[in-house]
């Protein structure tokens, strides 16, 4: 007893010791603070109140977790809410997406899209899978493909080794493709099998020469994989149209310089648009170089914004002939992206996908193009109602890194541009990466784009078709200013019934 007692009691007092000990900790942590606030001269706040200033900091900082796990509410938050979160985990996970008790979502607020459905909804024995689709019939190895949702630009560089594994395994097994974003063709694209569609960007990593502008060897050397399938030259994206990027010199490694055909070390510098590029004409002229030398498909990015331009285009292309088109185009949204861009471009800058894209569709029908010019639209569309909107509006194709990036685990931690990524799919530190698993999140990538392509078809389904791409406008209604909706086919009329009635 005696013994127990002792024990207790020395236990007692290390405890004391350490308690004195962490006290005397935090009053020195203090009096260091406060002197070195009193005397910093950056900060007026913590200049005139030492210490306690930085506690605002802190819960500045902590806000933005605060509200996504506490007080906002299912359909609050920006750039993704919880409700669209939620459907993603649920379906990247293969688990029941169904929901109890009625919706959630307010379909009053004006832009709101619904689907009409069909008296007589198609039944199960008369649906259809997506049908197959050839881009590129110009080319010498055209690209023919059944896919609807597919794995947008997200260079090797800006991912990490584990998510661009993961995402290459993972499109394999949903027969999908995925695009290299304009960091170049790394060999963890190619290990999974899955089609690749290689983006080239401003600084045409990875087929470029030192001095800069195209090495036509490195072009034919990339087209020679089998597993790449098309070329989509990007003019400019979401997050920051009108401007260029940059990958520091820190971030290049031995690996990423070799595949971007730079220095170790030295910066990756986008320009903010091709040096050759001054025109339509330049355009069509560089997407046929491509093409010629690659003998595959070859597209364009571009987020829509000057007057004109898809206008200008297309009697350009009417003008040289209907091989001088683009095999498709893919049309990104301002709502910006995974990448890290200033404000007053991610906030402001081109037209948001709800109007770009059926404007951009509208004019390749006008002019009789739309069958030779497919369509692909990107930007924020990671639910199957906005892919399915995608649809009615005309697209052949819907694109989504954002929506990928849910399923391999993202939080919306909104650390994407700092190297601190905590589920590993942003930062090249070896210990975020490490809870990564390529095979298991290889999984769950598969099973997302397999049940979107569920969901939208029972969308399709219930509006009394057999399959996405049979849906149209006016299976779609938008609510107006008056609170009433109009059908997306009034909104927006086909411009050849408008010409044939005049």
């Amino acid at each position: 007893m005696s013994q127990l007692t002792n024990v207790i009691l020395t236990l007692l007092q290390v405890l004391s010791y350490a308690f004195i000990f962490t006290i005397g900790l935090v009053v020195l942590w203090v009096l260091v603070t406060y002197f070195r606030d009193k005397t910093q001269t950056e900060s007026t706040l913590r200049r005139n109140y030492p210490v306690v200033a930085r506690f605002r900091y802190f819960f500045e900082h902590m806000g933005e977790f605060l509200r996504q796990y506490f007080f906002a509410q299912d359909r609050e938050e920006m750039p993704f809410n919880r409700a669209e979160r939620s459907w993603v985990y649920r379906a990247a996970k293969n688990v029941d997406s169904t929901v109890a008790f009625g919706s959630t979502r307010d379909l009053r607020p004006t832009g709101t899209v619904y689907f009409v459905n069909c008296p007589f909804p198609t039944l199960e024995q008369d649906a259809q899978e997506p049908s197959a689709v050839t881009i590129g019939p110009f080319a010498q190895h055209p690209y023919t493909t059944d896919s609807v949702f597919n794995i947008s630009g997200m260079s090797y560089g800006a991912i990490s080794v584990p998510a661009v594994r993961a995402l290459s395994s993972g499109a394999s097994a949903a027969g999908i493709w995925i695009n290299t974003g304009e960091g170049g063709l790394s060999p963890y694209h190619l290990e999974g099998g899955a089609d690749v569609v290689f983006q080239i960007g401003t600084g045409k990593f990875g087929v470029r020469k030192p001095e800069g502008g195209f090495d036509e060897d490195k072009l034919r050397a990339v087209a020679a994989h089998d597993a790449v399938k098309m070329f989509e030259i990007k003019l400019s994206q979401g997050a920051k149209p009108g401007k260029g990027g940059i990958l520091p010199g820190a971030k290049v490694t031995e690996d990423i310089a070799a595949i971007r055909g730079l220095k170790v070390g030295q910066d990756a510098i986008s320009p903010n648009r091709h040096p050759e590029i001054n025109s339509v004409g330049d355009l069509l002229d560089m997407i046929n170089y491509v093409r010629d030398v690659t003998g595959k498909p070859v597209g364009f990015k571009a987020v829509i914004g000057a007057y004109g331009f898809f206008e200008s285009l297309c009697t350009e292309i009417l003008k040289r002939g209907l091989e001088s088109a683009p095999d498709f185009v893919t049309i990104d949204s301002s709502d910006g992206g995974t990448g890290a861009a200033p404000m007053s471009l991610i906030d402001n800058m081109g037209m948001p996908l709800r109007e770009s894209l059926p404007l951009t569709v509208d004019m390749l029908r006008k002019f009789g193009l739309k069958d030779r010019v497919k369509v692909c639209a990107s930007g924020k569309m990671i639910n199957p109602s906005e892919v399915a909107w995608a649809f009615c509006a005309g697209a052949d194709f819907v694109n989504s890194a954002r929506g990928f990036m849910f399923a391999l685990g993202c939080i919306q931690a909104l650390q994407c541009n700092k190297n601190t990524c905590p589920t590993g799919i942003t930062t090249h530190n070896a210990k975020l990466q490490f809870g990564l698993d390529p095979v298991s999140k290889a999984e769950r990538v598969a099973s997302y784009a397999k049940n979107m392509k569920k969901e939208v078809g029972t969308i399709a389904h219930s509006c009394g078709v057999a399959e996405p791409r049979l849906l149209k406008r006016y299976h779609a209604r938008i609510v107006l200013d008056n609170g009433r909706s109009a059908s997306m086919d009034d909104l927006y009329p086909d411009p050849q019934q408008i010409q044939a009635a005049e």
